[in-house]
């Protein structure tokens, strides 16, 4: 079992160095294999396609689960602040 999505993670007005957005699926478990990344061509009302391929270049997400319902996507700027929101897509499988 497995599932697939997109969603949006939030820096805010002021530039900052990492946000957070839990994402709630369902059928997880502890040791499930969770990623999510940023993918070039994906726009939001504060960052386009150049922004969003610059942010799959340079910010990392990592994933964190949490239950059988929810993980977590961490992003952290590599050398930079972010700002503004950001799609990013996810998966996850058993």
């Amino acid at each position: 079992m497995g599932a697939v999505g997109t969603d949006t993670i939030d820096f805010g007005a002021a530039p900052v160095e990492e946000a957070t957005k839990v994402v709630t699926t369902a059928g997880l478990s502890a040791t499930s294999h969770i990623e999510a990344w940023f993918q070039h061509g994906d726009t939001t009302a504060d960052s386009g396609a150049d922004e969003h391929e610059e942010a799959a270049a340079l910010c990392p997400l990592v994933c964190k689960y949490l239950s059988a319902t929810t993980f977590e996507a961490k992003a952290m700027p590599i050398a930079a602040m972010g700002i503004g929101t950001f799609k990013f897509h996810w998966v996850w499988s058993d």
